[in-house]
């Protein structure tokens, strides 16, 4: 159930009280035409992220996805810890300004991940919250593949234009926007995991 907190200062202690809670995504499958896709979104023309033999060459027995490659699962699990736990914040105000990566090992075709998020640290400077994340991402076997920490500043009380909100939804997330239905209100889809 989500809490109902609209005042910037009730948003701001309502997060400094969360210091230290951790909010868990799971279940993240790494398909191989998901990795070649994301390989030729980032422009990343390594061999082991495209075909097989390339990445045999090099010790592995499928594909390895491109370093940034984690950033998929950590956005997806930053935006769940702001929609479920970090209530107040409205996320397409929000901006990313900086990511620190230690890469444990690379992700392979047929890992299934998941993703520990922490709240590590919250403070206020000139009208904005800044807001750092550290983030743990783990295979199957509970084995690091990756810790991240994403420092994110923000502002509470802003109302951004929707469809603007709806615009750089689109761009940060990788989806077209949805074209607006007769009766005003937006359509929907569904995406579908690849296995």
């Amino acid at each position: 159930m989500r809490d109902t907190v609209t005042r910037p200062s009730d948003v701001a202690a309502v997060v400094a009280g969360l210091i230290g809670r951790h909010h868990r995504v799971t279940g993240y499958e790494v398909g191989r035409e998901k990795i070649r896709e994301y390989a030729r979104a980032v422009q990343d023309r390594h061999g082991a992220h495209l075909r097989e033999d390339a990445a045999y060459e090099l010790g592995y027995d499928g594909l390895i996805a491109p370093v940034t490659f984690v950033s998929i699962l950590g956005s997806l699990a930053i935006e769940e810890l702001f929609v479920r736990v970090l209530v107040g914040y409205d996320l397409s105000q929000m901006m990313h300004t900086d990511q620190q990566l230690i890469l444990h090992r690379p992700v392979r075709v047929g890992d299934r991940l998941d993703c520990d998020v922490c709240l590590e640290s919250f403070r206020q400077m000139g009208g904005t919250d800044i807001i750092v994340t550290r983030n743990l991402i783990t295979d199957q076997h509970e084995d690091p593949v990756a810790t991240t920490r994403t420092t994110l500043i923000a502002r509470t009380g802003g109302v951004a234009d929707p469809e603007l909100a709806r615009a750089v939804a689109a761009v940060m997330m990788h989806k077209a926007p949805h074209p607006r239905c007769s009766s005003g209100h937006s359509s929907r889809s569904t995406r579908r995991e690849e296995p």
